[in-house]
């Protein structure tokens, strides 16, 4: 029996990898990615991992694959660089295929799910590694499904993130699951992949201010996220259950009205800021992920198969967020989500134009939303996961669903280990906080936003 944070046992592999093609003709053209898309802060793979009780025959998932990758045929394809731009990417859609992986690993489901909450370096065993010499030889869909012992399996999955948001993942991942189950039934969904629709303007046109973004270093500031990586990190799992999240919501209320997400993540940002200890005159930010595709006129058709995603911005001092209370970091992000807008949109989407920009990582905390994406809700056929989340933890913060629970919401982020006890101390001190003064006012809260991603 695996004991929390045990290294896995290595995994077998009775055959090689192989490359999983579409079973039928694809266009085979080349895709220019729109500058969302070409960023060079989204070139790495989205690894995702589930946990399901009962394994799905090898042989139809493999089927499936084929077949749903005849509608999202660039994920067969390649990434090359432009031959006329080398700093800008294209896909060529080739139809090389997916490299798709099967293994064996002597654990059972149950095993895992007792180590689960907190992602270590041995699960990385669970995905092939594609020996390769760039981020662009490798292949930009990568699974590996691992058979356990009791019958169950993992499945993993790599999926390039320039070629698709979290929003296209779990869209991917819905068609191959519903052809799996379901093989004599379209999937509700069709992939759009013309991404003309964020190109930019011409001429291109930055008329707002983007802090997300800087065309210089630090300039000798403190930059927290190289202070952070030179130290060995630890991943912290916290759960916040419905009780929690109206906990924090009532520090809020009632003059303030707020969603589950703009609270958890002011929470969350200011818990971080607090537990590092900076310069109370140093400028912070909160970086997050938003859903453009209704802001943009026309709107973002459905099924579009692109990058349909911004990062928006809230900042302020160390000294006004640690000093104020959750209120204030509520508005900074219910601001930030209010600049955003078709014009907006389009401002960034004509920065970026400019290659040399970089997204501004020096003073930020990044949080990805995981949790409303219907990830948990991937059903092969044999029933849905008892357990799904990353591969790994990083720095980057994600808010993740929590599997059978819908209004719960897990928050996974990598801290330095000296650094995790104060962390998770400032994450949870507030429960105590609100017992201690009997607060039990049910004000001020709304209905999510869907745009948040």
């Amino acid at each position: 029996m695996l004991k929390s944070q045990e290294q896995l046992p290595d995994c077998y592999y009775p055959n090689q990898p192989i490359l999983i093609r579409p079973n039928s003709p694809t266009p085979k053209h080349c895709i220019h990615l729109s500058n969302l898309d070409d960023q060079k802060f989204l070139r790495f793979s989205i690894k995702y991992l589930y946990l399901f009780k009962k394994s799905v025959n090898l042989e139809t998932l493999k089927h499936a694959l084929s077949n749903v990758l005849v509608g999202y045929y660039p994920l067969a394809g390649r990434l090359r660089s432009n031959a006329d731009h080398d700093q800008k990417l294209e896909v060529d859609c080739n139809g090389e295929g997916a490299v798709f992986a099967e293994a064996f690993m002597d654990i059972t489901a149950q095993d895992f799910l007792k180590l689960s909450s907190k992602p270590n370096r041995s699960w990385r065993k669970l995905l092939y590694r594609v020996e390769a010499l760039s981020f662009l030889d490798i292949p930009p869909l990568v699974i590996q499904v691992t058979n356990l012992r009791c019958g169950g399996m993992i499945m993993c999955t790599a999926i390039n993130h320039c070629l698709c948001d979290g929003i296209g993942t779990s869209q991917f991942l819905h068609a191959w699951a519903h052809i799996t189950a379901k093989p004599d039934l379209d999937p509700p969904i069709q992939p759009i992949h013309s991404r003309h629709v964020l190109k930019s303007r011409s001429p291109p046109m930055a008329t707002f201010r983007h802090p997300q973004f800087t065309l210089t270093s630090n300039n000798g500031h403190v930059d927290i996220m190289r202070l952070l990586q030179s130290q060995p990190l630890v991943p912290t799992s916290l759960t916040f259950t419905h009780s929690d999240i109206l906990h924090l919501k009532r520090r809020c209320a009632p003059s303030l009205k707020c969603t589950t997400f703009e609270t958890l993540a002011s929470h969350t940002w200011r818990s971080w800021i607090r537990s590092l200890n900076l310069p109370p005159s140093l400028n912070i930010k909160l970086l997050f992920s938003m859903n453009i595709r209704k802001m943009l006129n026309p709107q973002i058709p459905q099924g579009y198969y692109g990058n349909g995603f911004v990062l928006a911005c809230a900042e302020t001092t160390v000294k006004d967020l640690v000093g104020a209370n959750l209120r204030h970091g509520v508005k900074l992000v219910q601001q930030a989500k209010q600049d955003l807008n078709d014009e907006y949109v389009r401002s960034m989407v004509d920065l970026l134009e400019e290659k040399t920009l970089k997204t501004d990582l020096c003073a930020s905390l990044v949080i990805s939303q995981w949790a409303k994406l219907g990830l948990e809700d991937l059903d092969f056929g044999e029933g849905k996961p008892l357990h799904m989340g990353p591969l790994t933890s990083d720095v980057y913060c994600l808010f993740l669903p929590v599997v059978g629970d819908l209004d719960a919401v897990r928050v996974l982020v990598s801290v330095p280990e000296s650094l995790v006890e104060k962390f998770e101390y400032y994450m949870t001190e507030f429960s105590c906080a609100e017992e201690r003064n009997g607060d039990h006012r049910a004000n001020g809260f709304h209905a999510e936003d869907p745009m948040e991603y």
